[in-house]
């Protein structure tokens, strides 16, 4: 999808909302599919429904170690008790038939036998011999896992779109898939832009800081999905930034940049992204991380961080990480959000939504506390290692007071 004809909006700050409506509604999955092995699958973005190619589990078996048996029989033999014809281990099933009067010594998922419908757990036997007789009666069909008790052959194990995970593995393992069709890796380009940053390890001179908003980014870009590609460091100079954003969108799907987005005389990313491309906004009402530039160049969208430390990383992950994962072909649902009892005031002008940094815990009673933390500047990156969570303060928010409740977002690592 393209971007509005109106494609630059400098007298209006978006909501978040609205931002991120804009943002979604204007991208579209990458093209491209690749078979991986399930030892690669980890992190990567399903590219087609997978659909089970036979019932699990494929055959009825036990879920307990016991005795299996025909129902109908418990209480006929009672008395007299039931014969151990044979045993069913798991992987060396019991291949003869129960008949009457009869039973199965049986373990945890060996299958069951033929005429066999229940199992009676072992704890509620009485084996004398070759034979036994049961202190505790089951229900029919207890302790039986029928076929397809988990899935149906042909109905759907996993849909488009999904992230892999470790219980993902299993289950596609379960179903005979040794591989699976995925989305290709997203190409994601970025780098830091300012005249005042230096390398890590380099000597700072006067008015010099190290780059920490690049390393930040690689961090954050770190997934199976993601290509991260590093452009390092660019200068603040038309020319220069004009050159790498053109050598980035021939490399990468997508573009992010830190600092120099802002209106400044030393603030290039928009006015050069406007002449390459086309610019779709860049203010959102949000502290940190008013100045937000986002649009496209050639093949490549692009996404414009303002260069202070914490908005970088507020930015990203409400604005930047939901449009990524679009990109690679991801599910996307909103952030996790929860009501927390605050217990420290917290200051606040109405105008912006705020994402002031926490450190939330269980109150003891099955509810949750939150306090905020000190160090609340969009310079204090400090106070997000020591942050487990966002306290989000809406737009027309004024302040807290300790003991109001409020909304938390728990930091999630990765994608």
């Amino acid at each position: 999808m393209e971007l509005p004809d109106r494609c630059a909006e400098p007298s209006r700050s978006l909501g978040l909302d609205e931002a991120l409506a804009r943002i979604l509604g204007s991208l579209a999955p990458v093209a491209g599919i690749e078979r991986v092995s399930l030892e690669q699958a980890p992190g990567r973005v399903l590219a087609e429904d997978v659909f089970a190619p036979f019932d699990l589990p494929p055959f009825p078996n036990s879920a307990m170690d016991g005795y299996a048996l025909r129902h109908r029989d418990i209480e006929a033999y009672a008395e007299a008790g039931l014969e151990v014809v044979g045993t069913s281990f798991a992987g060396r099933p019991y291949t003869g038939s129960v008949e009457t009067g009869q039973c199965v010594r049986i373990f945890t998922g060996a299958a069951m036998p033929d005429g066999a419908d229940t199992v009676v757990m072992q704890e509620n036997v009485l084996r004398d011999g070759g034979r036994i007789r049961l202190t505790r009666p089951p229900g029919l069909r207890a302790n039986v896992r029928p076929a397809g008790d988990e899935i149906r052959g042909g109905e759907r194990l996993l849909e488009q779109g999904r992230r892999l995970q470790a219980a993902d593995l299993g289950v596609l393992a379960s179903a005979g898939f040794g591989a699976v069709p995925a989305m290709r890796r997203l190409r994601v380009a970025f780098f830091s832009t300012g005249d005042e940053l230096r390398p890590v390890g380099e000597t700072l001179g006067l008015g010099q800081i190290h780059d920490s908003n690049r390393h930040t980014l690689h961090g954050l870009l770190q997934s199976p999905a993601i290509e991260a590609i590093d452009l390092g460091l660019v200068r603040d100079d038309p020319v220069e930034l004009r050159r790498v954003l053109l050598d980035a969108s021939a490399r990468a799907d997508a573009i992010i940049t830190s600092g120099g987005v802002s209106v400044g005389d030393a603030d290039f990313v928009t006015g050069a992204l406007a002449e390459l491309g086309r610019v779709g906004f860049w203010k959102v009402a949000v502290k940190p991380g008013k100045p937000f530039a986002f649009g496209r160049i050639g093949p490549s969208w692009l996404f414009g961080l303002p260069g202070n430390p914490v908005a970088v990383m507020v930015i990203f992950l409400q604005l930047v990480r939901p449009a990524l994962l679009r990109l690679m072909g991801a599910e996307t649902r909103p952030a996790l959000r929860l009501t927390a009892l605050c217990r420290s005031d917290l200051k606040k002008s109405p105008g912006r939504m705020e994402f002031q940094r926490g450190l939330f815990a269980s109150d003891g009673s099955g509810g949750l506390e939150v306090a905020g933390l000190a160090a609340q500047g969009s310079h204090q990156l400090l106070g997000l290692c020591r942050a487990n969570c966002f306290i989000v303060l809406p737009e027309d928010n004024a302040g807290v007071r300790a003991g109001d409740s409020v909304v938390i977002e728990p930091f999630v690592d990765g994608f």
